[in-house]
């Protein structure tokens, strides 16, 4: 009835189906995975982000594949050409992700133990937000995905930055889902939005905040003045799933918690 050989082609459905206690139904994770550690030790991993090692999945004879997102469209199709079950999902908001565990969880016949844990998650973002709404001051925060060129926080992001207390510095570039739709054309227009905070989180390379910092036209921002400008690991918050909900908003109001401490 369950499938048992499932392919995962991001980190998120790996570390949730491990916290469902179903890791012995993987087959197969994307070599990105970090969470949980012993998955890169315990599954094969056949693919990347936009690509993947076709004939390897298919060699792990999968009755379900898990994809995100467009840009997995291409793995996808060539899957789906072979005859193999592909779920791919598109989550981009806090909601969206809690909607896709819960049908993975149902996928697997979890769907119980699913709702403890998302009702946990879901009590852990309340009570940061009911902290967070004692603030005097919300700092302006620009969340950087990318450097070169700039992008700014997707959805997920900048809906838990406003949980954790903060207000992101272009929530109108937050509901784009692709990122090349969140470009910020114009990098001095960061400068003129003034943040009071630089959180970034460059997907695939190590962030450098002292780059940051000496970019030409930066020196007066209130983030580098004050020294505030912080990494938290893609793995932890630009996966769609429950680290994001977790560790991820939990850094968040940490970083935002201490600026506001400061400033108080």
């Amino acid at each position: 009835m369950y499938p048992t050989r499932i392919v995962c082609l991001t980190e998120e459905t790996t570390e949730w189906l491990y916290l469902l206690g179903q890791s012995h139904r993987i087959a197969g994770i994307s070599g990105y995975t970090v969470r949980p550690k012993q998955a890169r030790h315990e599954k094969p991993r056949v693919s990347a982000f936009t690509s993947a090692k076709i004939d390897k999945i298919l060699g792990l004879k999968p009755d379900c594949v898990f994809g995100f997102s467009d840009l997995q469209a291409d793995i996808a199709t060539q899957l789906i050409r072979h005859g193999v079950q592909v779920t791919v999902f598109n989550q981009r908001s806090v909601d969206e992700i809690f909607s896709m565990l819960y049908q993975v969880a149902a996928m697997v016949g979890e769907a119980v133990l699913g709702l403890q844990h998302i009702e946990a998650m879901q009590l852990h973002l309340q009570t940061i937000k009911t902290q967070s709404q004692s603030f005097v001051k919300r700092p302006k925060v620009y969340f950087e995905e990318w450097d070169e060129p700039p992008i700014s926080a997707i959805r997920w992001v900048s809906e838990l930055i406003q949980i954790a207390g903060g207000d992101d510095c272009f929530p109108e570039l937050a509901l784009q889902s692709m990122g090349k739709d969140r470009i910020i054309a114009d990098p001095l227009e960061i400068v003129r939005r003034s943040p009071d905070i630089i959180i970034g989180s460059w997907c695939g390379k190590k962030f450098r905040p002292e780059k940051v910092a000496a970019r030409e036209g930066w020196a007066d921002v209130p983030a580098v003045k004050n020294n505030q400008i912080f990494e938290i690991k893609s793995a932890d918050i630009l996966q769609p799933g429950p680290a994001a909900l977790t560790d991820g908003v939990t850094q968040l109001h940490r970083i935002i918690q201490n600026w506001v401490h400061a400033h108080g």
